[in-house]
């Protein structure tokens, strides 16, 4: 890689520092490729993005940004991975991690809040901002329903009654 190509990585690592929500630092014992597929398959369905870094440039793209604090996290075969949402990366690197012990959690950061493993493995287990939407949205139509079954009760209640009276006269 010669100096343009590496001031082109910097640039763009920077820039995804400065549009994610949160990022996942992960280590790599030996994925293959198919695995490490997979891995970015899953990370893309969840709205999120797997990226190898060089550690270097990573730190170099780190500085002027809120995660400056992952500095220590970048030893060794590392990955960076992340998205706007802030629990799609963490969700998804945390699922993948479970089915196999060649991926490791390290650590991450959401802004400037730095997150240890037991942070990151606690983020994923929150509901998606998706979730959470439809929860919300879920407990607006709640009080309509119940309003409309309230006002709908009586009527039906009087009707039942009409529909006894009309049995018990035809029997």
């Amino acid at each position: 890689m010669d100096r343009s190509q590496k001031a082109d990585s910097v640039a763009q690592l920077n820039a995804v520092f400065n549009e994610s929500g949160v990022v996942v630092i992960t280590r790599n014992l030996g994925l293959s490729v198919a695995q490490s597929t997979a891995l970015r398959a899953k990370m893309r369905e969840a709205g999120a993005s797997y990226k190898v870094a060089k550690n270097r440039l990573a730190k170099l793209a780190l500085k002027d940004t809120d995660y400056t604090g992952l500095e220590d996290f970048l030893t060794g075969p590392t990955a960076l991975a992340y998205s706007v949402d802030p629990v799609a990366a963490a969700k998804a690197a945390v699922d993948f991690a479970k089915t196999t012990d060649k991926l490791e959690i390290v650590g991450g950061s959401m802004g400037s809040t730095v997150l240890d493993e037991a942070g990151v493995k606690a983020l994923a287990s929150m509901p998606s901002l998706d979730e959470l939407r439809g929860t919300i949205v879920g407990l607006i139509n709640a009080p309509a329903t119940k309003i409309v079954r309230v006002v709908n009760e009586p009527a039906a209640k009087l009707a039942r009654v009409f529909g006894a009276y009309g049995a018990k006269e035809a029997a």
